[in-house]
C-alpha cells in the first residue's frame, strides 16, 4: 500500500504489518511471518513481550517524561546497572534515543576531551545517518549527495593492521570501530586487528570508540561483543537492543571524560518509559543461561547452512551471494520469513534472541530451497 503523504526514504517492501507476538508478525491480510529482522536488530525479545508490556504500562501510569536536569528511580537504576555490566573501567553514562545519537555524542565527547579534531573510522563501516555519524560512515555516494560532510574524517581498511600506525597519529581524537560490521556485510573483527588498534590508541592518547549499536545486549551471545575481545574501550556506544525496540541509546564512558555543562543534551534521552523498559530487558537477558543459549542457537543455525558461504556470531548471520541480495527478500517474504540485506550481495538474519531451534530449522529449510532456485524476476525498489 503506497502512502502519498510519506517521504519514503526506505524503499517500501509492499507489506503492512499490524500485529506481532513473540517471533511472529502478521500483515493486514492475515499473512504470518517469522521475523528474522528484529526491527533491524532492535526487537531482541520479539514482539509484545509480556514483561515489556507490563513495564511500559506501569511506568506510563506513573510518570513518562522527566527532564535530564532531574533524577528519577528508573534512570538511576539503569545507569548503575549499565556501569556494572559494561567492560571494567567504564564509569559514567549519557542516555539518548538512538544509535545515531550515541555516535554523535561520542564524536563530540572525543573532540571536547582531547582538544583534537581528526576522526578515524573503518571502510565498509556504518554508524548512522545524522551528519556526524554519516561522515564517519564509509559511503562515498552519501557523502557526495550531502557534501560537504563533517571535515577531518579519515578511513582505514577493516581487519588490516598495515597502515594503522600511519593513520593513528597525534592529531586523532577518536578511532570509531564496529566489532562486527553489520550493514557492511556481517564481518566480525579479527582479534589481532582490534588488539593492535587498541594498543596504538593508548600510545597516542586516542579515544577508542566501539560501536555496539547492533551487537550489544546479547546479539553475539555475550552481553557486549567487547567480551569476545577482552576489550575495554574509552567510549561504548549502544542502542537498539538496550530497550528491545523502544527508542533508546547510550554512551558508557571512562570516568575522566567530560562534557562541559550545557554543551550537550537530549530532551527525550533517559525518559522514564525507556529506562523502565531497559531495566526489564537487562533482567531478562542477564538471566541464567540466556546468553549461552543465544550463542548455541547461532552456532546451530550456521551449522545447518553448510554449502553456503556463511559468517557471523551469535544470532547475527550473513550469507554471501553471487548476485544482488535484495530481490531475494521477496522470495523469503512469500515463504513467510522477513530477512534483511547487508551490503549489495549479503543476506542478513537478525532474529529475536528468543527464537527457537525449531523456528531456525524453518529458516534453514527456506534458505536452502530459495537459494537453490534463485531470486524472483520482479525485484523490490532500490534502497
Amino acid at each position: 500500500m503506497m502512502n502519498p503523504h510519506e517521504l519514503d526514504v526506505y524503499g517500501k517492501r509492499g507489506i503492512t504489518l499490524v500485529r506481532g507476538r513473540g517471533t511472529r508478525l502478521w500483515d493486514d491480510h492475515g499473512n504470518e511471518y517469522l521475523d528474522c529482522m528484529s526491527s533491524h536488530g532492535a526487537a531482541i525479545l520479539g514482539h509484545a513481550h509480556p514483561a515489556i508490556v507490563d513495564a511500559l504500562t506501569c511506568q506510563a501510569s506513573e510518570l513518562a517524561s522527566v527532564p535530564g536536569s532531574f533524577y528519577h528511580p528508573q534512570k538511576l537504576r539503569l545507569m548503575e546497572r549499565l556501569v556494572g555490566l559494561a567492560p571494567a573501567g567504564l564509569a559514567r553514562v549519557f542516555l539518548c534515543n538512538s544509535g545515531t545519537e550515541s555516535i554523535e555524542a561520542a564524536l563530540k565527547l572525543a573532540r571536547a576531551s582531547t582538544g583534537r579534531s581528526r576522526i578515524i573510522a573503518a571502510k565498509r563501516g556504518f554508524h548512522g545517518r545524522s551528519f556526524g555519524a554519516m561522515s564517519a560512515t564509509f559511503d562515498p555516494k552519501q557523502h557526495a549527495l550531502y557534501a560537504p560532510v563533517v571535515p577531518d574524517v579519515g578511513f582505514i581498511a577493516y581487519n588490516k593492521t598495515e597502515g594503522l600506525e600511519d593513520a593513528l597519529d597525534d592529531r586523532v581524537a577518536a578511532l570509531v570501530l564496529e566489532l562486527v560490521q553489520g550493514e557492511g556485510g556481517v564481518y566480525p573483527a579479527e582479534k589481532e586487528f582490534i588488539a593492535r588498534a587498541s594498543e596504538l590508541c593508548r600510545r597516542q592518547g586516542i579515544l577508542l570508540v566501539i560501536d555496539e549499536v547492533q551487537t550489544g545486549f546479547g546479539r553475539t551471545g555475550r552481553l557486549f561483543a567487547c567480551e569476545h575481545y577482552e576489550l575495554t574501550p574509552d567510549i561504548l556506544c549502544v542502542a537498539k537492543g538496550i530497550a528491545a525496540g523502544f527508542p533508546m541509546g547510550a554512551i558508557i564512558v571512562r570516568q575522566e571524560l567530560e562534557f562541559p555543562p550545557g554543551s550537550h543534551g537530549s530532551t527525550f534521552g533517559g525518559n522514564a518509559l525507556a529506562c523502565a523498559v531497559a531495566n526489564t530487558v537487562l533482567d531478562l537477558v542477564t538471566a541464567d543461561g540466556f546468553l549461552k543459549d543465544v550463542e548455541a542457537k547461532g552456532e546451530y543455525f550456521r551449522g545447518g547452512l553448510k554449502g553456503h558461504h556463511v559468517r557471523g556470531i551469535g544470532l547475527m548471520t550473513g550469507i554471501d551471494l553471487r548476485e544482488p541480495a535484495r530481490p531475494y527478500l521477496e522470495r523469503f517474504a512469500d515463504a513467510g520469513i522477513l530477512a534483511l540485506t547487508a551490503g549489495k550481495k549479503v543476506l542478513r538474519f537478525l532474529p529475536p534472541l528468543i527464537i527457537s531451534r525449531e523456528e531456525l530449522d524453518e529458516v534453514t529449510q527456506a534458505v536452502h530451497e530459495i537459494l537453490e532456485t534463485g531470486a524472483v524476476a520482479r525485484s523490490l525498489p532500490a534502497s
